[in-house]
């Protein structure tokens, strides 16, 4: 009869977070997240056969996180015309703590080097769009909405600059606010500048 588990998935990922923010993915091991969580490196080897898997299972649970927080978000919009957008919007607002802000950092240098890793942000981005664009009554204002609030998430997640929380939410307002303008935007007749 085999013993019964003494610690669950969640706790291994815990720890593999804090050793993340410590000492950074790249110096993550299975022996660290052991030593953390207080348990054999066994333990750690019996649902994580390596450390790209044990980093893999922290991504892919703060991609969970991030899902809930959308899907939060458009069930409190639903019926309203643009919903996923805003939702989107509203999520962007809630703001980054420092915990997430610091694994997620470390996530992108262990992308760089891990295209699987990379793979499941780049469906959920891609995905996200798509769906952003689909359902909007206005897919260009969409896009651009979505990738200015990508912008200003990328520059903070970034550490590149942190706006006052009072010019933060007039900004992220102006873009909920050009969602609802009826003036349409143009892009789809005129023709870009070339780059020079």
């Amino acid at each position: 009869m085999s013993r019964p588990r003494t610690i669950d998935k969640d706790s291994v990922l815990d720890a593999a977070e804090a050793v993340v923010v410590r000492d950074g993915a790249a110096r993550l091991t299975l022996d660290a997240v052991a030593t953390e969580a207080g348990i054999s490196k066994a333990t750690v080897l019996y649902d994580y056969k390596s450390k790209e898997a044990l980093i893999r299972a922290v991504s892919e649970r703060r991609l969970d996180k991030e899902r809930a927080k959308m899907d939060a978000a458009v069930l409190a919009r639903q019926g309203e015309a643009n919903a996923l957008i805003k939702a989107f919007i509203a999520t962007i607002g809630q703001g980054m703590d420092c915990r997430a802000q610091s694994v997620g950092i470390n996530l992108c240098a262990a992308a760089s080097l891990d295209a699987e890793l990379r793979h499941g942000w780049e469906k959920l981005v891609g995905s996200t769009m798509t769906e952003i664009q689909e359902t909007s009554t206005d897919p260009a204002k969409a896009q651009i909405a979505f990738l200015a609030v990508q912008g200003l998430k990328l520059m903070e997640f970034l550490g590149l600059y942190d706006w006052p929380p009072e010019e933060r939410a007039r900004i992220l307002g102006d873009i909920a606010a050009m969602i609802d303008d009826p003036a349409p935007t143009g892009s789809s007749t005129k023709e870009l500048p070339a780059l020079q």
